[in-house]
């Protein structure tokens, strides 16, 4: 493969998967996903995090082309999670004198995943330095973004932030490595469904990491996954800051279960009235179709969210109740939200609707709007004014 350098020294060994289907054997990866290694090839060598185990069968080729001969002194390791680090056997087997670097709780989970004798285990702590002779590497804990051991690796020399899940994405990096090489725009919806899914639970954490990098002077950041963004950082450091505090654009997701068509209507119905009403951007989902890490990607997205489910069961319809399993997790803010469901006797799926809502302590703006049986005109006349009501509140 051709040599791909990042600065003088420093270089990207990472590599594509598009034969995974699920990442994490849970979210879909229509595009796959790039798993982002970094090599500094200084004085001293450091590689920066590993790769998932299988995924580039020259690793090592490219490594030790690159080391031309020299030992690999350090392994990095800013998260333990095993797309990033599952190689860390093979590396203590090819370069048995490496010294692996991270975090003190790293060091902990460390003996829960690999057998790394605590000889060679180096605990660094904020501001230390590790000095390979031109780059001297940094630390930054960030914890919870999104394990507890999660640090940023930061080359003083170069600015750059190597910064494992934080700022990543979904999506593999075709042909274009860099940010400036590729119309970076396309990316965006695939960050915010790894945003949304991956590390949005954890947003308090992401603002506590803004806080610590923030008089960091970032050149070009490398994640884990997705684009290199040396040629314009404060994108996606702009859209993280966004997104971790909840700031969410115009619009409206409708989001439903449906057996035989009645709840469909209603979604359909209500999403008429709020045109009418000039909200401009509305997306409607049928919970049963669309994997819910897509729908909670737009639900990120936009302020509105609508919710509306059949009864099944005496409860909400599976599949809702799996998107508000999720929802439940990743714990959007900053919502208008509505309810309505139909059912056949008594109300379930609305009552089960109505329940998880005051759970999450999701402020509705009316009663979730019930219909029995049949959905048809003339039954539609609350739904039409909790539609009303819902584009005035959005405007």
């Amino acid at each position: 493969m051709k040599q791909i350098k990042i600065d003088e020294n420093v270089f990207y060994v990472g590599t594509n998967d598009r034969k995974k289907s699920l990442f994490e054997n849970n979210w879909p990866l229509p595009f796959g996903v790039s798993y982002n290694s970094y090599l500094v090839a200084d004085k001293h060598t450091a590689l920066i995090d590993t790769l998932e185990y299988g995924s580039k069968s020259d690793y090592f080729d490219t490594i030790n082309a690159l080391l031309d001969g020299r030992p690999l002194d350090y392994l990095i390791i800013n998260h333990l999670e095993p797309d990033h680090s599952s190689m860390i056997g093979e590396v203590m087997n090819r370069y048995p004198q490496v010294k692996v670097v991270g975090s003190r709780q790293c060091q902990r989970l460390l003996t829960s995943y690999y057998s790394v004798p605590e000889e060679q285990v180096v605990e660094i702590k904020d501001e230390d330095i590790l000095d390979l002779g031109t780059h001297k590497l940094s630390f930054v804990m960030i914890p919870w973004v999104h394990w507890p051991e999660t640090m940023v690796t930061y080359d003083t020399t170069a600015k750059i932030a190597f910064t494992c899940d934080a700022f990543g994405s979904f999506g593999t990096l075709d042909g274009a490595i860099f940010d400036d090489e590729t119309d970076s725009s396309k990316y965006e919806d695939e960050m915010r469904r790894y945003y949304s899914n991956i590390v949005g639970k954890y947003s308090v954490n992401v603002q506590k990491a803004f806080e610590k990098l923030k008089d960091v002077e970032i050149g070009t950041i490398c994640p884990s996954h997705g684009l290199i963004w040396r040629s314009n950082p404060q994108k996606v450091l702009s859209l993280y800051n966004k997104w971790c505090n909840w700031q969410s654009e115009d619009g409206v997701v409708i989001v439903y279960a449906s057996m035989y068509g009645n709840t469909e209507k209603m979604a359909d119905y209500v999403a008429r009235v709020l045109a009418e009403e000039g909200v401009r951007q509305i997306r409607i989902f049928d919970v049963s179709k669309t994997h819910p890490s897509f729908i909670l990607s737009e639900i990120w997205k936009y302020k509105g969210l609508i919710l509306g489910t059949c009864a099944y069961n005496g409860e909400m319809h599976p599949q809702m109740g799996l998107l508000c399993s999720e929802l439940h997790i990743s714990a959007p803010k900053n919502k208008i939200v509505a309810l309505f469901g139909s059912s056949t006797w008594n109300g379930a799926g609305g009552k089960a609707l109505t329940a998880f809502a005051q759970q999450e302590g999701f402020e509705t703006i009316a009663e979730c709007v019930q219909i029995s049986g049949k959905a048809e005109d003339g039954k539609f006349a609350q739904l039409e004014e909790m539609a009303k009501l819902f584009a005035s509140k959005m405007k």
